[in-house]
């Protein structure tokens, strides 16, 4: 079953009753409560001003549950949590996504353990070798370039000399040929914006890929934990103030799904300089979009847990390969 995303972009309360998620938005509450209470005196407690007080907040309360969400993406500094809200959606492997001032993802919470057969698992991914590290790195390069070729394909662009890198990825990539495709592929993927640099600081659309990416790393950082993994130990991505070089190493094939869906607001001709509602609306839906793994049609976070399984399955030497989505031609 496909989890759900949940943005919190307003001042509210959450807490957990009956394994559900209560949302109560502070701002209704307060003006509900100034308007039809006032401000309680000791006797009037007696007289049921505290029973009314929290039927009223059930009135603006929302529930859901908990065994329904992949991610929550919290974007307000008045947003208030219980720890037993917490306990509960790290222990349904949920992902729970901070934002900054600039309402920018900056953090991101996971459960320390997500599969029972863990302790398996992290022992072959920690004594897997370079070779194998190397192999796996290349194959996923290798996808990212075909996924990438096909997006220009579709925009009218040549695509033999990605093809070709494609193919000749070595294992580790000592060629470069991620940064040569991504030189190429950048250069021709905004034709509306000439000079168009993909830089994590620049100019807009910048930022809508930045949100994008952020909101897919939440997805498979979730998949990679639950087959069992640590997201620190990445296959090629090593930075030692990095705790999610796994997930940032799986996700490359991924990232032009994120490509696809900022091209598409960019194209529809919405302002883009700024995340909107509608913006973010379309890049919190990422993990339903349709991806297609070994022929098979999957929403793409359903799809992260195949592609983070069959990776868990090479650490134990059981497969040789990881499946990776294709987009379509």
């Amino acid at each position: 079953m496909i989890k759900r995303t949940l943005y919190i972009g307003n001042p509210a309360y959450l807490s957990m009753k009956n394994n559900q998620l209560t949302i109560r938005y502070k701002e209704n509450l307060e003006e509900s409560e100034s308007k039809n209470y006032g401000t309680a005196a000791a006797s009037d407690i007696d007289n049921g001003w505290l029973e009314k007080r929290m039927k009223a907040a059930d009135s603006f309360s929302r529930t859901i549950p908990i065994e329904d969400i992949g991610i929550i993406v919290l974007d307000h500094r008045q947003i208030t949590l219980t720890h037993g809200l917490l306990d509960s959606l790290l222990e349904n492997n949920a992902a729970i996504v901070t934002c900054n001032k600039s309402h920018m993802p900056s953090g991101l919470f996971m459960p320390l353990e997500g599969n029972n057969e863990q302790t398996k698992i992290i022992k072959a991914q920690i004594e897997s070798s370079l070779p194998l590290k190397k192999q796996l790195w290349a194959q996923t390069i290798a996808a990212k370039i075909r996924n990438q070729a096909v997006i220009l394909k579709k925009r009218n662009v040549k695509i033999n000399n990605m093809i070709t890198w494609s193919k000749k990825v070595r294992s580790g990539d000592p060629d470069n040929y991620e940064g040569r495709a991504a030189a190429y592929y950048w250069k021709n993927f905004f034709p509306m914006i000439p000079d168009f640099i993909r830089d994590r600081y620049g100019e807009p659309p910048n930022n809508l890929l930045n949100y994008g990416y952020a909101i897919l790393r939440a997805i498979i950082a979730r998949a990679v934990v639950g087959s069992g993994m640590l997201p620190t130990l990445g296959i090629h991505h090593s930075n030692k103030y990095n705790a999610y070089c796994l997930a940032d190493d799986v996700m490359e094939p991924f990232r032009p799904f994120v490509d696809n869906v900022v091209y598409s607001i960019v194209s529809n001709g919405e302002n883009f300089y700024e995340l909107d509602s509608s913006i973010k609306k379309q890049l919190l839906d990422i993990g339903t979009l349709d991806v297609i793994i070994g022929g098979k049609r999957s929403p793409l976070m359903i799809a992260a847990q195949r592609t983070s399984s069959s990776l868990a399955r090479c650490f134990e030497g059981k497969a040789r390969k990881i499946a990776y989505p294709e987009l379509e031609i």
